[in-house]
């Protein structure tokens, strides 16, 4: 059974369409169908359920403001040596 779709597309989406043509040698249906199959096999696992995220809400670490406290921030984003060398002025005598 064969659908036609009538879709209005955005200057971006009908030059993606375009570029797409052009560089698959497709039509622009051949795309569109294409693009739909693709999206569903991202969408779905084998057991054709959508994949959950892994991990969300199954960690605890035990501390109550991690969120907002800052000083739990203090280091973040700092190489190893970078640390080191933060340690080092902490610890020099004044």
């Amino acid at each position: 059974m064969k659908t036609s779709v009538q879709a209005r597309l955005d200057e971006e989406s009908a030059a993606a369409l375009d570029t797409l043509t052009r560089r698959l040698g497709m039509t622009p249906s051949e795309v569109v169908r294409a693009s739909l199959r693709q999206m569903l096999a991202a969408q779905t696992t084998l057991s054709g359920k959508p994949p959950k995220f892994i991990g969300i809400g199954k960690f605890d670490s035990g501390i109550p403001d991690l969120s907002t406290n800052k000083k739990y921030m203090e280091d973040f984003g700092l190489t190893r040596q970078q640390r080191l060398e933060r340690e080092k002025t902490r610890k020099l005598p004044a």
